[in-house]
């Protein structure tokens, strides 16, 4: 069985901590345009921390006979990470960073769909790391505390229920969406994943708080 695990155990390409890059990215970065903007900010962040480490955007990955697009490979001498990257935020809008840049954070309210492409992230990972010096990295980045917090208790599970990504809750096995009545968004996780909440930025105001969560996959299954 897959053996996976989140936070400062991870490294980049076996040579540098997950937690030190996103310190060094927050130093500068501490809120994004977009996610696209998140990959470029890490990818450079990871540079000027170790220049060792090459990074490439959208390469193509082959697994199960299917060729998909990898959001991010770093590659150097300790191994490769194949990193995949998701940044659903709320509203928020002021300056930030140095220097200083204008912010307006657009509100994505489907947070139940933020929980679901988190894990497709998870479980395409899992199909990418096929060699013995490769791991991966799911990374959401988020304002959204309703993505972190403690679920409100249901008269009746929600539709998300088997997705929750909460601080503290564990993902592994197959995951239904709803009863099973949506058979293409079920996903099945070799590995067990317990979600560990992190610290990444504040900003004044509703919507000023950023946190991140990592889940790595760090063995070969088959």
């Amino acid at each position: 069985m897959t053996t996976s695990s989140t936070g400062p155990a991870l490294f980049i390409a076996g040579r540098i901590p997950l937690t030190d890059v996103m310190e060094r990215l927050a130093l500068d970065r501490p809120v994004f345009h977009s996610e696209a903007d998140f990959q470029h900010g890490f990818a450079r962040a990871l540079w000027e921390l170790e220049p060792g480490i090459g990074s490439r955007l959208e390469v193509a990955q082959h697994a199960q006979g299917r060729v998909e697009r990898l959001d991010l490979l770093c590659t150097g001498s300790g191994g490769r990470t194949a990193v995949e990257f998701k940044y659903p935020t709320r509203s928020w809008a002021g300056e930030a960073g140095s220097p200083a840049e204008e912010f307006a954070l657009r509100n994505h309210a489907a947070a139940d769909l933020a929980r679901r492409d988190y894990v497709f992230d998870m479980a395409r990972l899992e199909r990418f790391c096929n060699r013995p010096d490769q791991n991966g990295l799911s990374l959401l980045l988020t304002n959204n505390p309703s993505l972190w917090a403690l679920p409100k208790p249901r008269t009746r599970p929600s539709r998300d229920h088997a997705f929750r990504i909460h601080q503290g809750r564990e993902l592994t096995g197959t995951l239904l969406w709803g009863q099973g009545d949506h058979a293409g968004n079920t996903r099945t996780l070799r590995g067990s994943y317990r979600m560990d909440w992190r610290p990444y930025s504040r900003q004044p105001g509703p919507g000023g708080e950023f946190r991140y969560l990592a889940a790595a996959v760090t063995a070969l299954h088959s």
